[in-house]
């Protein structure tokens, strides 16, 4: 008996299939015309498919995928705004906002500009009306003098928190507006000062002053809210509003001056040994800055006048002098060694206190 030859086992493919890849050559046409280029027409009236020369249905039920901009703000009008929902829901006005907007109507009819401004007396909250006015001012003054969206943003938090509380009953409205502004600057890490607040908003230093105080003792029992607007604030975190800092407001002050990058950095250098040294304990941070500017300026061989500092600070000459008298007497130990021996800096051209 000869032995079987053993069962071949089938073989199998170790190769990966071959990825699909559309076929390019692939052209429909009409099967009675069969003429090249197909001359194939898309009815999206229809949901058709046919054939232009002919007009055999070669599909039918085909989805539109065009964008579906449909509008009826403009139709009285002929204008064509292709807008698909309303605006965006303003986190700082309360309420769901869903309102209804009823057109102009018809052309010569005054009957649907009437109806619009009834129902917008009957929708619109008269807490939302004020605000809406207040924020229109906060950032009309804010651009004005420039200050970031982030100000703004805080402004308007600050504003919303604190208008109807009691302890503000009998502050005008602009004082408050002055006083969110100015404490969103702080909260921002945009210093300004009380006087530059002054002039943005014409109101007097004195009551920006007291209705900032008021304000804080609100922010800290309601800083929850005004967390969400100033995440990522080294001063929201901490949960207390900072003072303003000298440091903070001599590269705006020497920006303006023209001065270049050394003196400025060396202006914040003398700012901080100041401070730990306390040789002008007791001034406000704008004297301090300002006399700075004036000692780097003259260190580094590119004086600035007394006069020319206190047009950008908005401090007397006199008193510039006078705080940098207590930092002449203090050279020593505010002006950093290094200085010295690299020989950067003049000592001789220190002016005479």
């Amino acid at each position: 008996m000869s032995a079987s030859s053993p069962a071949t086992a089938p073989s199998t493919s170790t190769e990966n299939p071959e990825p699909f890849r559309v076929n390019l050559n692939v052209v429909l046409t009409c099967p009675e015309c069969k003429i090249y280029p197909p001359d194939i027409v898309e009815r999206f009236s229809d949901g058709d498919l046919i054939c232009g020369n002919c007009g055999l249905v070669l599909g039918d039920k085909i989805v539109d995928t065009r964008s579906e901009w449909r509008t009826f703000a403009n139709d009285d009008q002929g204008g064509d705004d292709p807008s698909r929902v309303g605006d965006a829901a303003n986190p700082l006005l309360n309420g769901s906002q869903l309102d209804t907007t009823i057109s102009l109507g018809q052309p010569g009819s005054s009957l649907g500009r009437d109806l619009g401004r009834i129902q917008s007396k009957s929708v619109n909250d008269k807490k939302d009306l004020a605000l809406v006015s207040a924020f229109t001012k906060i950032s009309s003054m804010s651009e004005a003098y420039q200050l970031p969206k982030v100000v703004q943003d805080a402004a308007k938090e600050i504003y919303k928190i604190v208008a109807d509380d009691r302890q503000l009953k009998g502050k005008s409205q602009e004082s408050i507006m002055a006083a969110a502004i100015f404490l969103a600057c702080r909260l921002s890490g945009v210093e300004r000062t009380f006087k530059e607040i002054w002039y943005l908003t014409n109101v007097p230093k004195k009551k920006i002053y007291k209705v900032v105080h008021i304000i804080e003792t609100i922010l800290k029992k309601d800083g929850g809210r005004l967390a969400s607007t100033m995440a990522g604030s080294e001063a929201n975190r901490s949960g207390v509003v900072q003072t303003t800092n000298a440091g903070n407001l001599i590269g705006r002050y020497c920006s303006h001056l023209g001065l270049s990058s050394t003196i400025t950095n060396a202006a914040e250098y003398i700012v901080d040994r100041v401070k730990e040294e306390g040789t002008l304990a007791g001034r406000s941070p704008i004297s301090i800055a300002a006399a700075a500017i004036y000692m780097a300026s003259a260190l580094f061989g590119n004086a600035v006048s007394a006069s020319a500092i206190a047009d950008i600070s908005g401090v007397s000459d006199g008193t510039i002098k006078t705080a940098y008298r207590f930092l002449a007497e203090a050279k020593d130990s505010l002006i950093d060694p290094a200085w010295k021996t690299s020989n950067k800096v003049d000592m001789d051209a220190l002016p005479k206190a």
